[in-house]
């Protein structure tokens, strides 16, 4: 046991649990590597876009010299496709580490960080690490309360966190709903909408022109290459906020925070439209696929806007162990108090209904 002054924070703070790798199942259930799927983190299943891998290839040669610690080129490509100006945008080793440059820049002890019931672990781990204390607004259905949410907000709140639509949940909050949150929150109190699973939805509520006409000051939109784009292995995430809000969070930004690799992937994921709607269409044919399946078992699904959904199976730590041993990685919920939830990745044609065929198996032993 350690007997240096640590910040009291960590005593109880928790720690964040992924999805488990392949490997790592493979390994300890003496499973064939190539056997084991993984449906558990949200990822693509198509995998990156073949244009980002080629600009990777072509980048290796450089690897001995330093990357463009601003990133030029990718941020000129992004400001372009969303219609603001590089100065509106902050990239960051995967969407968690802008959540924690929000966490140095406005959480700090006698802070509040309003977040909803069952949102992202990691804000509330954040927030937390900072010493601020978290609200959190019970949830309706499984989404968020945004009005209740609206009404948590005190003269000592500096952060709102909003996931739409929301992970774990996959639930979306209607569009009027959210611009009324947006009109309502004040001042003093920055809204991150987190958006990491917008390029999903077929109708997507546009928020960017509410930072991009300088309306919103205290508004930040999250986004991700993780997910879409299929690059979570690469990490970045990327906000979108006023030039004024940008220039604070570079002050806590490390240098050289996104890697050569990254920067030529995303720039050429980007120019990849074809890969982009290729992976809408595998998302949407692949939730229409579970929702039937899983109805005509007796276990609908919760209505899901992203590329996974939740399914109430009993219990869930029990389901999730059997359908590992059968070389099936899923995600047990009881981390997010919904213990007898399960959350499922969308996979290829072939996965879902590998999944499916294990969750019939399963799930009659269960009843």
């Amino acid at each position: 046991m350690t007997t240096l002054p640590l910040n009291p924070a960590l005593g109880d703070l928790p720690v964040y649990q992924p999805g488990r790798p392949i490997d790592e199942v493979a390994r300890e259930l003496g499973l064939p590597v190539g056997q084991v799927i993984k449906l558990a983190s949200n990822e693509n299943p198509l995998g990156p876009s073949p244009r980002a891998l080629e600009a990777m290839g072509r980048a290796l040669a450089q690897l001995h010299l330093y990357p463009d610690g601003s990133a030029f080129y990718l941020k000129a490509r992004l400001a372009a496709q969303l219609g603001v100006t590089p100065e509106h945008l902050i990239l960051g080793n995967g969407s968690n580490e802008i959540i924690e440059f929000i966490g140095h820049a406005l959480m700090r002890p006698g802070a509040e960080v309003v977040v909803s019931q069952y949102c992202f672990a990691i804000y509330p781990i954040i927030a937390r690490m900072m010493g601020a204390r978290v609200v959190t607004v019970p949830s309706v259905k499984l989404g968020h309360d945004l009005p209740a949410m609206a009404r948590a907000v005190s003269p000592a709140t500096t952060v709102m966190f909003v996931a739409n639509p929301n992970n774990p949940t996959g639930t979306l909050s209607s569009p009027d709903e959210v611009r009324a949150l947006v009109a309502s929150v004040p001042p003093h109190v920055l809204l991150v909408m987190d958006e990491a699973y917008v390029e999903f939805l077929e109708t997507p509520l546009d928020l960017v022109g509410e930072v991009r006409e300088g309306a919103r000051p205290n508004l930040l939109l999250m986004r991700t290459f993780s997910k879409i784009h299929g690059l979570a292995g690469l990490r970045l995430g990327y906000g979108i906020a006023s030039p004024s809000l940008i220039a604070v969070l570079e002050k806590v930004r490390q240098p050289f925070n996104i890697n050569a690799l990254v920067q030529a992937g995303a720039l050429a994921a980007l120019e990849d439209t074809a890969h982009v709607e290729r992976t809408r269409a595998n998302n949407r044919e692949g939730l229409a696929y579970y929702e039937r399946e899983l109805a005509a078992l007796g276990y609908p699904l919760v209505p899901s806007a992203a590329n996974f959904f939740l399914v109430r199976v009993g219990n869930g730590q029990r389901v999730f162990t059997e359908l590992q041993k059968r070389g099936i990685i899923t995600r047990p919920m009881a981390g997010y108090q919904l213990p007898e939830y399960l959350r499922i990745s969308v996979g290829t044609p072939a996965e879902n209904r590998r999944c499916v065929e294990a969750l019939r198996e399963v799930l009659a032993k269960a009843g």
